[in-house]
């Protein structure tokens, strides 16, 4: 129960610091660490990941598609599970969060009508976003490059103590 306690405490605090920090719009560990923490840790931990997030928003401001963040945030933790067989598939399934979540949040801002209601607002929303979804890519990719060199660091830790 303890070690639960202390990695959650991580999950939170590596969340909230790439987000309350200033950094570039969309420009957080967010992406990487709702890959990372259920294919690594287990989807225990993802309670924990969605509650953080919460409490950053709280304190960054709530907005209209909350739930579509959220949403995208839970369905790439349940899907990280079919990408753990190596670093590429990892890193692979962590680059296809980011446009996971690019696809579903930015329909959630089109769906509140910003754009109106047609193919061509639709297509601006997506459009418009490209710039944020860039900033997503680079993160994503180089916080799963920390990660992966923290779980090998781990790894390699772990078995030399056998």
């Amino acid at each position: 129960m303890l070690g639960y306690i202390k990695i959650s405490l991580g999950i939170f605090i590596a969340l909230a610091a790439s987000r309350l920090i200033p950094h570039p719009p969309n420009f957080t560990s967010l992406l990487a660490l709702s890959f990372y923490v259920p294919a690594l840790l287990g989807v225990r931990y993802l309670p924990i990941l969605v509650m953080s997030f919460l409490i950053t928003d709280f304190f960054i401001g709530l907005h209209f598609v909350i739930l579509f963040t959220w949403g995208s945030v839970i369905f790439i933790g349940l899907s990280a599970k079919f990408f753990l067989q190596n670093i590429y598939t990892r890193i692979s399934g962590a680059l296809l969060g980011a446009f996971i979540f690019y696809i579903i949040t930015n329909f959630g801002v089109w769906s509140i009508g910003l754009y109106g209601y047609t193919l061509e607002g639709l297509i601006l929303c997506y459009t418009l976003a490209i710039p944020f979804f860039a900033h997503s890519l680079i993160s994503t990719f180089i916080f799963s490059g920390i990660i992966e060199g923290l779980y090998k660091i781990y790894s390699l830790k772990i078995n030399v103590s056998k």
